[in-house]
């Protein structure tokens, strides 16, 4: 390949005569300089000269103020062992990523489209539609590639409830956290940006408070006073362990007396994995009265049923989740299997068991748990097996 000589040459434009400076260009083409005047022509080839002798062919095709700009940012790196080069390939990426950018209102939407169209429950949907939108309209028309971690920081410090105008709890703004982290993890995938600011966020600090269960009595008095419709419900919550919206999708055709197992399918389990709960004595009494074909376990309207049976049973508190957490409770004072108990209630591992359900509940409490069941005869009374 033919390279650019430094030279000067006389020309002739337009019928009058030049003379040309020409010096090599980074790249292709070459750098060119016309004067009328040939001393100062000259004057102009000898200083390209010297800068090609100080710089080298490359350095040559740099103006003043390149070069100047150049040692400023040698400079300036040097203290950290780092060149030009590490920090072009450093910020590459930001420029890229900020090229094909979207703003947080169009990543919301996208991501929706993205988790609906993979078969996320509409209930996951949900929860990622509120959050988000909260997030897309503070951040409006901000592209997703120049929101940072401080900014997320000071956005969830300063998230409150609507209605009361207090601020979040830890766990609901961890929550807020933990949507954001599965939006811009989206957004890395698809280029939009370069890192996670949510990840890098700072977590709140989460004061473990133990579970609220249903005592022995209450759960008795529950079963006692439901009608019969309301009984699966309760009993497979109780003494299963399902989630209530596993419980609103579970059907009949799941409940196998027979084997002695309850199949939570993987479209109607929140992990989306297949699992099997075991059905135990005391379960099994409870459901033979009411066990059918196929059809839905949990009746429509059920939670009017329920509070009915809670006011009759004077059980005034509800702790969340209660029946599945009373279920985990006593289940591990009972039978001291951690991880048995993971796999029934779809975890994937035993931590969360010891995290919230040791010590809850004592020994002989949870005896008396699993022996609550049906009167003989069909009466509305409950037994307690040989407690009594």
């Amino acid at each position: 390949m033919r390279k650019t000589a430094t030279k000067l040459s006389k020309v002739r434009v337009n019928g009058r005569t030049f003379y040309c400076v020409t010096w090599p260009k980074i790249g292709k083409g070459r750098n060119r300089q016309f004067f009328k005047d040939k001393t100062e022509a000259e004057t102009v080839l000898a200083q390209k000269l010297v800068e090609q002798e100080n710089y080298g062919t490359a350095g040559l095709s740099f103006n003043e103020r390149q070069r100047a700009e150049f040692l400023e940012c040698a400079e300036k790196l040097h203290p950290f062992g780092a060149t030009i080069r590490d920090a072009v390939n450093f910020y590459l990426p930001h420029l890229q990523a900020s090229n094909r950018t979207c703003t947080a209102a169009e990543l919301v939407d996208e991501l929706l489209k993205v988790k609906e169209a993979d078969g996320a429950s509409e209930r996951y949907l949900s929860d990622l539609r509120s959050r988000l939108t909260q997030f897309s309209e503070s951040f409006d028309g901000k592209p997703v590639a120049e929101i940072t971690a401080p900014q997320i920081d000071e956005w969830l410090r300063s998230l409150s409830n609507k209605e009361t105008g207090k601020r979040l709890s830890p766990v609901t703004r961890n929550n807020f956290r933990r949507v954001l982290t599965t939006a811009f993890n989206f957004a890395l995938g698809r280029g939009y940006c370069v890192g996670n600011p949510a990840e890098q966020s700072a977590k709140a600090k989460e004061i473990a408070s133990p579970v609220g269960i249903l005592t022995v009595d209450q759960t008795a008095r529950l079963l006692e006073n439901a009608v019969p419709e309301l009984v699966p419900y309760i009993a497979i919550g109780a003494f299963a362990g399902l989630r209530r919206a596993e419980l609103e999708r579970l059907d009949w055709q799941e409940v196998d007396l027979q084997s002695g197992l309850i199949e939570v399918t993987a479209s109607k389990a929140k992990s989306a994995r297949r699992r099997f709960v075991k059905i135990r004595p005391n379960l099994a009494r409870w459901l033979q009265p009411h066990a059918q074909l196929s059809g839905n376990v949990t009746s429509l309207g059920y939670n009017v049923l329920l509070e009915s049976a809670r006011d009759a049973a004077g059980i005034q508190e509800w702790p969340q989740n209660a029946l599945r957490h009373g279920f985990a409770s006593y289940h591990l004072a009972r039978f001291r299997d951690a991880a048995f108990l993971a796999l029934e209630l779809g975890h994937t591992n035993s931590n969360l068991v010891f995290q919230h359900y040791r010590q809850l509940v004592k020994p002989k409490q949870a005896e008396r748990y699993w022996k609550i069941a049906p009167a003989v005869g069909g009466k509305k009374l409950i037994q307690f097996a040989a407690s009594k």
